[in-house]
């Protein structure tokens, strides 16, 4: 056996402390925390799940994270075959055959899968899926931000059992908080934020049954503006200006439009008062001219924004994801203790339901640039980001189309596992098919009262839906990948649902590295807590942690 002579030993030695002092610790702050065994669902209690999801955090290493600041970028509806598919569309776009293409956050240094389903319900909605990642405790499906006591539509148990958010941690601790969306900002996502409801369509007081009013709830829009908090929240856009109006008034884009608010409230109007020197915009236009030091309100059009592919229609002139994403990092990075910003891209989701693939991915790309961007403005030093989905749809991927074979086109390729054609491939009865398709949804190939028999055009608003009695079409002279086509769907239905599967988490900078494995969804949140030093502490502070200093429980006090 060979030996280091002393000259050789020293210098080896000399190097090894070199390398010790120079490179980074890769040394995580791992702990076990004690999660109780319960009966499920029966034993899942708010506090079960907090700590459960704290403990999945702590024993990756969380705890080791030192961020200044968090990016969540939510892309709604973002399944993993819509992340492929994107992925390749744009590699296309590119001129490139497309699957050797990645979008922005896949290659971020750290990934896992999330278990996306709502306490009460195998496939979730995004009401209890954002409310898991916002507040550390899987829910109920249809409720914002509070326990899996709540049953829906229970205002009385709803203000016994709200769970503190993240934005909400941060704002009651200094920190600067922003929401932007491509939805209402009243939607569900946005909504899981900043405020708590038992039922997430409870968007304005006149969605609001009475008794819940006089139970003391109080609405969505109301709570983003009244908030002992909202101070704090220094950027606020998307759609949803209907829901901050009157009735009485008329939208200022859209003439034909009128706020949808019955108590007479104008709560930008208030929102302004609360935030003197704050900058209120409607259009692109403004936005770009609002001060970049000031609080900043967007609200640019009456309900959802328009899809990307839409966007010149707009009257006023709506700015992308990515603009908005800028405008709100450049603003929340003047504040000296740090930030939260929630970015979602709301209309992959919709697509989806929609039955079209083309937009559905078309809003993924643009969720990559508004990734991007945040990739561009800040360092992984300082600010973790992290990139997920909070449920998944039954948009399907198959076939065996060869290499580069158009995303939203017809397989070209084998019908089985053997050598690829320079044909289309077809299936049994001897007709095209396309690689996208749809489990169910409004692309179903019977007759309704809106089209025909055969392929569906977007949009296809659905009733009177009837049984395809001559099969699947000929797609041979169909043009698939145009912006009105609608994959074909197997069950018919009016709105595609959401699935059950996994999603993808994608995370860089500190405390990235306990994203890995295969993760509750409630966990997220965990991460992100425990990887901020300085929310922990309010934690901790308020008596929340255990002896290792892991937050283990929510007190009530810790974000006042």
């Amino acid at each position: 056996m060979s030996r280091l002579t002393p000259a050789a030993a020293a210098l080896a030695t000399a190097l090894l402390c070199a390398a010790c002092a120079t490179a980074p610790s890769t040394t995580t702050r791992a702990f076990d925390v004690d999660v109780p065994r319960v009966e499920h669902p029966a034993g899942e209690t708010s506090a079960w799940w907090f700590r459960s999801g704290a403990a999945q955090a702590a024993t990756r290493g969380a705890m080791g994270g030192h961020a200044k600041n968090v990016i969540v970028f939510l892309g709604d509806g973002m399944s993993l075959p819509t992340v492929a598919a994107a992925r390749i569309l744009e590699g296309q776009r590119n001129g490139h055959p497309g699957e050797e293409n990645r979008l922005s956050w896949e290659d971020f240094p750290y990934t896992a899968l999330s278990k996306t389903y709502n306490t009460d319900s195998q496939t979730p909605d995004s009401a209890g899926t954002m409310s898991a990642i916002a507040t550390g405790v899987k829910t109920r499906i249809g409720v914002i931000a509070v326990g899996p006591e709540v049953p829906r539509g229970d205002c009385a148990q709803a203000l016994l059992h709200p769970t503190t958010t993240l934005w909400e941690l941060a704002a009651s601790q200094d920190m600067d908080v922003g929401i932007v969306t491509t939805t209402r900002i009243t939607h569900a996502t946005p909504a899981a934020t900043f405020t708590h409801a038992p039922d997430r369509n409870w968007e304005n007081d006149a969605e609001m049954p009475a008794a819940a009013h006089a139970a003391g709830c109080i609405d969505i829009a109301r709570q983003l503006v009244e908030s002992p908090l909202a101070d704090r929240v220094k950027v606020l856009m998307g759609g949803g200006r209907s829901n901050f109006m009157p009735a009485a008034e008329e939208d200022p884009e859209y003439a034909d439009k009128h706020g949808l608010r019955l108590d007479g409230r104008d709560l930008v109007g208030e929102w302004s008062k609360r935030h003197p020197g704050g900058a209120y915009v409607w259009n692109e236009k403004q936005l770009q001219q609002a001060p970049a030091d000031a609080p900043l309100l967007g609200l640019f059009d009456p309900s959802h924004m328009h899809y990307v592919t839409e966007r010149d229609t707009d009257k006023g002139g709506e700015p992308e994801l990515a603009t908005m994403t800028r405008a709100a990092i450049s603003r929340l990075s003047k504040g000296r203790n740090g930030y939260v910003l929630l970015v979602e891209g709301g209309r992959i989701d919709h697509g989806h339901h929609e039955g079209n693939a083309y937009r559905a991915l078309t809003e993924t790309i643009a969720f990559s640039d508004a990734v991007r961007v945040a990739m561009q403005s800040t360092s992984p030093d300082d600010t973790l980001i992290l990139v997920t989905a909070d449920h998944s749809h039954t948009l399907s991927f198959g076939g065996y189309p060869a290499r580069g074979n158009p995303i939203l086109g017809k397989v070209k390729g084998s019908s089985g596992e053997g050598d690829g054609k320079s044909e289309y491939a077809t299936d049994a009865l001897g007709h095209p098919y396309t690689t996208l398709n749809y489990a169910n949804g409004p692309g179903y190939l019977g007759a309704t009262d809106q089209q025909p028999e055969g392929s569906k055009r977007y949009p296809h608003v659905v009733s009177g839906a009837r049984e395809a009695e001559h099969g699947r079409p000929d797609l041979s002279h169909v043009d698939t990948a145009a912006p009105s086509y609608m994959q074909e769907s197997i069950m018919p239905m009016a709105s595609e649902t959401h699935g059950g599967d996994d999603v993808g988490i994608w995370a860089r900078g500190p405390g990235s590295q306990a994203v890995r494995g295969s993760l509750e969804e409630n966990a997220i949140f965990h991460i992100l807590l425990q990887a901020t030093p300085r929310l922990r502490a309010a934690v901790c502070k308020a008596g929340g942690c255990d002896s290792n200093g892991v937050p283990v429980a929510m007190p009530a006090a810790a974000a006042r």
